[in-house]
């Protein structure tokens, strides 16, 4: 059974930073990419960033320049620095991790106030 364990969510007033992190337990063979979602109240979940085993990230527009994804392959853990917070960050971010299955974890909430 895969476990995905997030950590790092909080409350942030604008301009400020959050790490976020994910754990990934369990029996897991051949991870390809991880990744951050987000969903925010009342919308779709979209790709915040994603990273693959190599190293390559892509990120949406929206973080770029802001976000920072990366992992640690030996822990099975990825890592999201979140700097220069806007409200409009503020949602449920959920961790994603791809390998020969698809695994998710429970979602963590980030609130970024004004």
């Amino acid at each position: 059974q895969v476990q995905l364990v997030e950590s790092g969510g909080g409350l942030v007033l604008a301009g400020g930073s959050l790490r976020l992190s994910c754990a990934a337990s369990g029996i897991i063979v051949s991870i390809n990419t991880m990744g951050w979602y987000r969903q925010a109240p009342g919308k779709q979940r979209e790709l915040v960033a994603i990273i693959t085993s190599s190293g390559a990230r892509n990120y949406a527009d929206s973080v770029k320049g802001r976000f920072t994804i990366s992992r640690d392959n030996a822990k099975n853990t990825v890592y999201l620095q979140m700097n220069s917070l806007k409200p409009e960050d503020t949602a449920v971010y959920y961790c994603n991790v791809n390998g020969l299955a698809s695994w998710w974890g429970q979602g963590t909430q980030v609130t970024v106030s004004s």
